[in-house]
């Protein structure tokens, strides 16, 4: 038998085979593979004693033999030839370059040795490879909330399924804001009302069948949205700002683009752009001079949006500088002089005057008078208790400063005094002291029974004094400003060596006299209670 009455006989061996059902010398399909490349379509023979052994090709329309294998001989179709090979040991057939136009039903029939004869059919996918994969969007740049964009998707190849990525987490359509439509070549991603998260990216899309998988060239958009969130810092100032201080205003907002900014004062625009207002500019502008409001007004020039931030309101005030306190230039003096003392400054806003006396506050009374805006204060008939220093405090909401007057007031001598003993021995030396208040204080002059001895100071000093020194030291204090003079008088006598030996004090001898009065009446206390004890006899 010839080789084409073989190939004739094994054709219609395989309908029958076909007819009768699936051996088992195939594996389940199908078998997916890669245009270009070769396959191999593998059986589940081994080694198998074969008569004749045949591979057909049907595209659903019609059958074509590949190869057929027989007596250790094959023969290949023209349409096949350089494109096929067989493995005689276990049948599995080789097929390539493939060609798309490949794709189809693959069929094996064999005629075994003892005449049995199986035959089997599996499917095979050529798939196209997948490649160019790209997106495109509808719109280069987006607005947030207003939005709606289309990205597709599209690539070559074959079986192709489609997944869309934002960074690493899968975008999910939601069916609402989020829609994805799946074509053959092609996916289109919808998002509408599109949100600034939407498309953080990189946006990947891949494309994948059983065999490949590619992805796209990282896709990025802008979505703009803002401005958002204008704020002023710092929000709360202090309701009254230094004139000529280093303050100034930030505004700031959430944008893409970034915002500009532009500055309102009570809701008139200002000559001043920028996120930074400067209270230089503000003074430059005249304003701050009264209480005012401040805003900043972001504009975002995509979004065409324009937002204004919260209020802010101060005045600008200009601080108090050169404070002066001025009293009285003449000499003052206790009992007869009177003072007025004032206060002023030479630039700022004066909102309150405190006056202190020595450090603590100087309070209103009979002699002590304020003006009304308590600039001065008048002291009428001074006292020597208005010695000392006078400090005017001024202050506003800014700054406070402060100066001091020195006030004195001459008085005195006030009534002298001599101390020192009254009793001195022989050789001791003792000094007296003499002391007088007094401002300025007093020139001292003293008399020994009265005649005037060359000792100008307050100290009196007596050095081995003898019997002669014993006599009426007199001291003279005198104020020069006021011309006021006092004295004191003190007796000193000098005794002789032991005469002022101690013996019992008074304070000893009193208290020896208090014990003998004590003992002497517990005595006479005890005989009247025995007396009480003793039973008295009858006379009867």
């Amino acid at each position: 038998m010839d080789l084409l009455s073989v190939k004739t006989l094994l054709v219609l061996l395989y309908f029958i085979g076909s007819c009768v059902g699936q051996d088992d010398i195939l594996p389940d399909g199908p078998v997916d593979a890669i245009v270009g490349r070769n396959v191999t379509i593998k059986t589940l023979l081994n080694n198998p004693a074969f008569m004749v052994m045949t591979w057909s090709y049907s595209d659903g329309a019609e059958l074509a033999s590949i190869v057929t294998v027989a007596q250790g001989s094959f023969k290949v179709s023209k349409a096949y030839v350089g494109r096929v090979w067989v493995n005689v040991t276990n049948g599995d057939l080789t097929l390539g370059p493939l060609k798309s136009t490949d794709s189809g039903d693959y069929g094996i029939s064999v005629t075994f040795s003892d005449l049995s004869t199986k035959a089997a059919e599996i499917k095979l996918h050529v798939l196209e490879p997948v490649s160019d994969v790209v997106i495109k969007s509808n719109m280069p740049e987006a607005i947030e909330h207003n939005s709606t964009v289309i990205l597709t998707c599209s690539a070559k190849g074959s079986f192709l399924k489609f997944t869309w990525t934002n960074g690493t987490a899968p975008i999910v359509a939601d069916g609402k804001r989020i829609t994805l439509k799946e074509e053959e070549k092609s996916s289109t991603l919808t998002i509408a009302g599109v949100l600034r998260t939407d498309l953080v990216g990189p946006i990947v899309c891949t494309a994948a069948n059983k065999l490949e998988t590619e992805k796209s060239a990282a896709f990025n958009m802008t979505v703009y949205y803002g401005p958002e969130a204008v704020a002023i810092t710092p929000p709360s100032p202090p309701p009254y700002l230094r004139a000529g201080s280093n303050f100034s205003l930030s505004c700031a907002a959430r944008s893409s683009p970034p915002a500009t900014f532009v500055w309102y004062h009570n809701n008139t625009m200002m000559e001043a752009g920028g996120p930074v207002l400067t209270l230089a500019t503000i003074e430059k502008h005249k304003f701050g001079k009264t209480m005012g409001e401040y805003t900043c007004r972001a504009a975002n020039a995509k979004t065409l949006l324009t937002v204004s931030s919260p209020v802010v309101s101060f005045a600008v005030m200009d601080p108090i500088t050169g404070v002066k306190v001025t009293g009285p230039t003449e000499t003052l003096i206790a009992g007869n002089s009177s003072a007025n003392i004032s206060c002023m400054a030479t630039a700022g806003s004066v909102q309150t005057t405190t006056w202190l006396k020595d450090g603590n506050p100087l309070a209103a009374g009979a002699r002590v008078v304020f003006a009304a805006d308590r600039s001065s204060v008048m002291i009428s008939t001074l006292q020597k208790e208005d010695n000392g220093e006078f400090v005017c405090q001024l202050s506003n909401p800014v700054n406070k400063e402060q100066a001091a007057y020195k006030m004195v007031v001459n008085y005195g001598p006030e009534p002298a005094t001599v101390t020192g003993p009254e009793a001195i021995e022989v050789h001791d030396d003792v000094t007296l002291k003499c002391a007088a208040a007094s401002v300025p204080p007093a020139n001292f002059t003293w008399k020994f029974n009265g005649t005037v001895v060359d000792i100008k100071t307050a100290e009196f000093p007596i050095k081995d004094p003898t019997y002669r020194n014993s006599g009426t030291y007199m001291c003279e204090a005198y104020n020069a400003v006021t011309g006021k003079t006092t004295s004191a008088s003190h007796f000193l006598s000098v005794k002789e060596e032991g005469a002022l030996d101690e013996g019992l004090s008074d304070g000893a001898i009193a208290g020896i006299v208090i014990a003998v009065l004590i003992a002497l009446g517990a005595a006479i206390g005890l005989i009247i209670w025995c007396r009480q004890k003793v039973p008295v006899e009858s006379p009867y």
